[in-house]
């Protein structure tokens, strides 16, 4: 007796292989949810249509993508605001430091004291 295989139109093909390609389902549960036979009829579909399973990188890569599109504009604007403060800090950051060398060299060359002594009468 002979088995008849079940005919999938290509819409049904593609939202599998979508499923598949896009969640974290397994082969065996996507056969058992659509009734097929082996994983060849994924891998022959895949290959039909020229397609292929992502891989780690790239999962992560499209989640991160997601996640962005995903933030509210106030989200956005706080980022870019967070951005600006940084790059001001580490702009005052070497301001102190080149102003601390500048005081260090004067009191060297023009041996004179700048800096404030502790203990120091005010």
């Amino acid at each position: 007796m002979r088995h008849t295989l079940k005919k999938f139109p290509d819409e049904l093909q593609l939202k599998i292989l979508e499923e598949y390609l896009s969640t974290s389902i397994s082969l065996k549960e996507l056969k058992e949810k659509y009734g097929l036979k082996s994983d060849g009829n994924i891998y022959n579909w895949m290959r039909k249509f020229g397609l292929k399973k992502p891989s780690e990188g790239e999962i992560k890569l499209n989640n991160a993508m997601a996640k962005e599109k995903d933030k509210t504009l106030q989200e956005r604007l706080l980022e870019e605001e967070n951005k600006k403060l940084k790059q001001e800090l580490d702009h005052e950051r070497l301001r102190t430091l080149a102003l601390s060398k500048l005081i260090d060299v004067a009191e060297r060359e023009l041996k004179i004291d700048i800096r404030k002594k502790r203990g120091a009468k005010q």
